[in-house]
């Protein structure tokens, strides 16, 4: 496979990572920081959350994940999202007053909330992608299908309650 049809599945969730990050970084404005710091902290946090965002438009188009799935990402974002948050606090330097384990704790507690809002933008974003680059991209093409047959599968059900 060409890396490049791995980096185009992971274009989506990069995109979603590094709003997020910036928009949550920028909030240390309304805490009254400088600019600078303000930027620096949106630049620090939207970076890794890009970066993981982007590894798992990746692994869904691998096969490690599966279109509409909750629990596996959860678990994913449980680890991932506050590795991003320390990096930030590392980076941008506000302080960690009650010391790491705690800080991580919470982080974990929060990234749940991060994975529901993570996971539902990308599953609205992501099979229009697909169907824009599915001509030329062989796992997006997959990816789509699966995509689709999860989408029979929900309307099949839908279908059945009525």
């Amino acid at each position: 496979m060409d890396r490049r049809h791995s980096l185009e599945l992971a274009l989506p969730g990069a995109s979603i990572g590094a709003v997020a990050g910036a928009m949550a970084g920028g909030l240390t404005l309304v805490a009254g920081q400088p600019i600078g710091m303000v930027t620096l902290s949106a630049l620090a946090l939207a970076a890794p959350l890009a970066f993981f965002g982007g590894l798992y438009g990746v692994l869904l188009g691998h096969g490690v994940f599966r279109p509409g799935t909750f629990g596996p990402i959860g678990l994913y974002w449980l680890a991932a999202f506050p590795l991003s948050r320390l990096l930030q606090e590392s980076v941008a330097g506000f302080g960690m007053a009650d010391g790491v384990p705690l800080f991580l704790a919470y982080q974990a507690m929060v990234s749940l909330g991060f994975a529901i809002g993570f996971l539902w933008i990308h599953e609205r974003f992501m099979p229009y992608w697909l169907l824009r680059i599915a001509g030329g991209n062989p796992l997006a093409k997959e990816l789509l299908d699966q995509y689709l047959r999860y989408a029979q599968m929900m309307q099949a059900r839908k279908g059945a309650r009525k």
